[in-house]
């Protein structure tokens, strides 16, 4: 069955809402065959991106960059997971008043 890993950072009640929503959507029962792992961005593993087939990403927008909880979860996944999963689809959600457009650039 493939596995969706959602990686969040949700130090707002905004980035939580956007949370939850993407939880909601990825959870509707319709959707099926699908086994949907949460984690918090500080406590993703190297494990659990080797495991996933597809990716979500969230994060506020924190002075035009991704938050830093985000950041350490790339510096932490990023070579043990290069080779392994390049090419595998992902989204992506950053809330922010300004600066979104350089905090998904980052990710990019």
């Amino acid at each position: 069955m493939p596995t969706l890993l959602v990686v969040h950072h949700t130090p707002s009640p905004a980035t939580q809402a956007m949370f939850e929503s993407v939880v909601t959507g990825t959870t509707d029962p319709d959707i099926t065959g699908v086994t949907v792992v949460r984690r918090a961005a500080l406590a993703a593993t190297v494990s659990d991106v080797l495991a996933a087939d597809g990716f979500i990403l969230g994060t506020p927008a924190n002075i035009g960059y991704m938050s830093g909880a985000l950041k350490h979860f790339f510096d932490q996944v990023y070579y043990p997971c290069l080779d392994s999963t390049r090419g595998r689809s992902y989204g992506l959600y950053v809330h922010g008043n300004e600066g979104t457009e350089g905090a998904v650039r980052a990710v990019e």
